[in-house]
């Protein structure tokens, strides 16, 4: 992906627009005006809300049962995603991608609570609770607290947006080049593997605010955002 480019995949869209329209759901669903149904929160025992395409939890190929757990690792194949949760987190990982979750430290063996994850490659858009969260990549290392956050791995660099929330961003290998973002509505950044400017301001591309909104209903939370003819019933964020 570079500034240029459009949208990563047509069928995306067409997802967003299935999720919208209830198509996927599992429970009855709430209502949501003009974006159609949204789903309520998974119910115990589910992780995964959807999936398309080759998917895989540590190697094995996922399905609507699968469960997935902190220090699982999840992949996805091409023309590929998969939409689930993991405890208060829920995470929409597009094509090609390889996510590691990491427990939290001091977490038993099969604890759900995710407390660091790396997204080794691909693209992912992800919403957490509000505890410490580290975020990894090959170029960065980012602090993130109940936030809602969009990430793509590139050879040479990071497309990080936060969506709302404070992030501590920073180059993975370089500990002088770190920024705090503040953002109530998109506020995206390049880390760059090399270079004399580490960290630069970046378009708001590839992920939208019904995808957002989506994934938090699958954890029994709405953004701080308003969305036009919002109905949405879960408890709005006010803080961070």
């Amino acid at each position: 992906m570079r500034d240029s480019e459009s949208i990563d995949d047509p069928r995306r869209a067409f997802l967003v627009a299935l999720l919208a329209a209830g198509a996927y759901l599992l429970p009855r669903p709430l209502r949501a005006g003009p974006l159609g149904d949204v789903p309520q929160p998974l119910p115990a025992g589910r992780s995964i809300y959807t999936l398309d395409g080759s998917v895989t939890v540590n190697g094995a190929a996922a399905s609507p049962a699968t469960l997935v757990r902190a220090g699982d690792i999840v992949e996805t194949g091409a023309r590929s995603r998969v939409v689930f949760a993991v405890g208060k987190d829920a995470f929409l990982l597009r094509e090609q991608s390889r996510l590691e979750l990491a427990r939290e430290d001091g977490s038993a063996a099969g604890e759900i609570l995710v407390g660091a994850l790396r997204l080794v490659t691909g693209k992912l858009l992800s919403v957490f609770g509000r505890r410490a969260h580290a975020f990894h990549t090959p170029t960065a290392t980012i602090g993130i607290r109940g936030t809602g956050v969009y990430a793509e791995v590139e050879p040479d660099r990071t497309y990080f947006c936060t969506c709302y929330g404070v992030t501590d961003v920073g180059a993975a290998d370089d500990s002088n080049a770190r920024e705090t973002v503040s953002a109530t509505h998109h506020d995206a950044r390049y880390i760059l593997a090399q270079g004399s400017e580490r960290i630069r301001r970046a378009p708001f591309v590839n992920h939208t605010d019904e995808e957002l909104a989506l994934i938090e209903a699958l954890v029994g939370r709405t953004p701080p955002f308003v969305m036009p003819g919002d109905g949405y019933g879960g408890p709005r964020r006010s803080e961070y």
